[in-house]
């Protein structure tokens, strides 16, 4: 069974420093996660109501397997993208780890 990884991103206190380093920095490392399947990232908007976003930023990340994503995370290059976190993501990250079902 496939498995995702999702990472919620609290709002930055400098969005500007944040989304460089996320785009710049972060994001090619993380593509480089071995047996990685998928790759996604949403910067949500207002709600219907006009409301905040919860979340500044949403990066999914799917492999074929727990296993496979145990491996990479626990790879030199999971290393590095967990190492990261401490150059950006000061307002605080949530992580959802669980088995993908496709719907439609």
């Amino acid at each position: 069974m496939a498995v995702s990884v999702t990472v919620l991103y609290h709002h930055p206190a400098d969005v500007a420093a944040f989304d460089k380093h996320y785009t710049e920095v972060h994001a090619p490392l993380a593509a480089k996660l071995p047996d990685l399947q998928s790759y996604t990232v949403v910067r949500p908007g207002p709600g219907p109501d006009g409301s905040a976003p919860a979340y500044h930023l949403v990066a999914t990340l799917i492999w074929p397997s727990p296993e496979a994503m145990q491996s990479a995370m626990g790879g030199p290059e999971g290393q590095a993208t967990n190492a990261d976190l401490a150059n950006f993501a000061q307002a605080g990250t949530t992580f959802l780890i669980g088995g993908v079902e496709q719907v439609v």
